[in-house]
């Protein structure tokens, strides 16, 4: 990395319910490495495996994508899980589930170039949600999305 800033590129690797398993990129590790780099944003192991099953094709899931940037040395410096919503029109194609790059990679360039080829690969558009205090969001911004809703949950006991 020079020190002017200049990112990097990285390698992709593309998985979805067509390609073949890859002993080196596991859904376990995978599961790990988002676990583990989407800090206080993320979720249990639990339901990052069932959103991979979703975008696999798997129990029952819809659909959709994982993508990993690779570093130079092959191994995975950032990943994102797209999963198709089965919707068009009123509510967008494709929710961006999970986004994370590796600590020690961050401000290297890499969520954008991963988010940018996951936009690439995605048919249709794209929702996704972020907390408001997460510097991701002005990433997300910069990209294009924007804010057109405020979302409320209600769950039930």
């Amino acid at each position: 990395m020079s020190k002017t800033n200049e990112a990097v590129k990285l390698q992709f690797k593309h998985i979805n319910k067509n390609t073949q398993p890859d002993p080196n990129f596991s859904k376990g590790k995978i599961a790990e490495f988002l676990f583990k780099h989407l800090e206080q944003y993320g979720d249990p192991r639990e339901d990052i495996l069932k959103c991979m099953d979703y975008a696999l094709e798997e129990n029952g899931g819809q659909g959709g994508f994982i993508l990993l940037g690779l570093d130079d040395s092959g191994e995975i410096a950032g990943a994102l899980i797209m999963n198709r919503t089965g919707m068009s029109g009123y509510i967008p194609e494709n929710i961006l589930v999970y986004i994370a790059v590796d600590a020690q990679h961050r401000g290297k360039g890499y969520g954008r170039q991963i988010m940018e080829k996951a936009l690439e690969l995605a048919e249709g558009n794209v929702a996704l949600h972020v907390e408001p205090d997460n510097p991701a969001k002005y990433l997300y911004e910069n990209i294009g999305f924007t804010n057109k809703y405020l979302e409320m949950r209600y769950q039930k006991k």
